[in-house]
């Protein structure tokens, strides 16, 4: 068993390969977009890929030339427009997801979301999944006009710490990917590196993941 961690009030989770399976609605999103211009299709292991960073970088990754394409911003704007349709279609929680949440409520750990994901959609879909353990403001994508930088700056991780009225020496936080990692670490906190999202076991030790857990209910017994 991992090391255990103390005093600690809240939990800040990533999104995507996290808390939600996204992957599918990512996928049919990103290949509806690259077929209305005409471009290839990717495959689901390839998408698995691109995620991690926002619709901007999985656009980037995903249309031949990325930016330099004369086509790319126009992309990343149908892409937004098309995920919002699908993001419901076919996600769903990971196994176990909801009980670890509902075990970190009894204990009186508050609960928050950070993603790359546009602000909207992480609201929408914190409200529909997880209305019953993470309020509102504890859910904060991405919005960077408003000056709160991207993962993996903290910003958004402060934000959700400030809303929720825990210092960060008090939070843990969780996700499936080297810009978690590093996210983590810019917000001075510990990283809870999750083994069954879009980046494998192996990569996340290669990237420097002290802390993993291959099930929602380890992260119980870390606390």
């Amino acid at each position: 068993m991992e090391k255990k961690m103390n005093d600690i009030r809240a939990a800040v989770f990533d999104l995507d390969g996290t808390l939600l399976d996204t992957l599918s609605d990512l996928a049919d999103s990103c290949n509806e977009t690259l077929r209305e211009f005409n471009f290839p299709e990717r495959t689901l292991d390839e998408v698995r890929c691109f995620v991690g960073n926002g619709i901007r970088r999985l656009m980037e990754r995903a249309v031949p030339g990325g930016e330099t394409n004369a086509d790319f911003e126009r992309c990343v704007i149908r892409m937004k427009e098309i995920y919002a349709k699908n993001s419901l279609n076919k996600t769903i929680p990971y196994p176990g997801i909801m009980e670890m949440l509902g075990g970190l409520k009894k204990r009186g750990v508050k609960i928050g979301i950070v993603s790359n994901k546009p602000d909207s959609e992480v609201k929408h879909l914190a409200s529909v999944f997880f209305a019953d353990f993470i309020p509102a403001c504890a859910a904060v994508g991405e919005k960077e006009s408003e000056g709160v930088r991207r993962k993996p700056a903290p910003d958004s991780v402060f934000a959700v710490l400030k809303n929720l009225s825990v210092k960060n020496e008090n939070a843990f936080y969780a996700g499936d990917s080297d810009v978690d990692i590093a996210t983590a670490e810019n917000a001075g906190m510990p990283c809870v590196s999750v083994c069954w999202g879009f980046r494998s076991r192996d990569f996340l030790l290669e990237h420097g993941a002290k802390i993993l857990v291959s099930t929602p209910d380890e992260i119980l017994d870390l606390i």
